[in-house]
């Protein structure tokens, strides 16, 4: 058995190296281009990669104030944050710890609830809006302005990687709300 000194945060920042850094010139979903793209699918959904992810969110948000006594529930915009939140909740779980999550869609169903956010109420509750990476910061955006049109009261916004290509600023300026990142360009040697 080999025993290292790697923190939850450098094993995780080795695994999306690993796993989710792909190289070569792609368009993001914000139309930028780039020469290289982070797919946190490849991380989130990784047996190793998702439960560290759960944790190191989970330390990051206790640690800026923002853990299970003060935050009710996690959550984004569907698809890239559904995994980071399900990740947290089981890591909060783990440590005897209530955080419930939720989904929230592009457009309410037009079906059955015709819900926008999927999950327990977030009605009155605290939450904070989660993205598996983020560019621009428009799929939060989405998510805040949905969670404060259902009565949540948004309290931040926690990215797993931060590209650094003006979402902290997009997220902040519009909104006030900090923004956490557990890992950046830096971390996943693309600086």
């Amino acid at each position: 058995m080999t025993i290292t000194n790697d923190t939850p945060r450098t094993q995780l920042a080795a695994l999306v190296r690993e796993l989710a850094v792909v190289r070569g010139e792609v368009t993001l979903a914000s139309g930028l281009t780039s020469d290289f793209y982070v797919d946190m699918r490849r991380a989130t959904l990784h047996h190793a990669a998702a439960p560290l992810i759960g944790h190191v969110m989970l330390d990051m948000l206790e640690e800026a104030g923002y853990g299970p006594e003060e935050v009710d529930a996690v959550g984004g915009l569907t698809m890239g944050a559904d995994p980071v939140a399900t990740a947290m909740l089981h890591a909060a779980a783990s440590r005897g710890l209530d955080l419930d999550a939720f989904v929230v869609r592009k457009e309410a169903k037009s079906h059955g609830m015709r819900r926008r956010i999927e999950g327990p109420d977030v009605t009155g509750r605290r939450v904070v809006v989660l993205e598996d990476t983020s560019t621009t910061g428009g799929s939060p955006l989405q998510a805040i302005e949905a969670l404060r049109e259902a009565g949540a009261q948004v309290q931040a916004v926690a990215v797993v990687v931060d590209r650094a290509t003006g979402a902290r600023e997009a997220i902040e300026g519009a909104t006030g709300l900090p923004y956490l990142a557990a890992l950046d360009l830096a971390d996943l040697g693309l600086d």
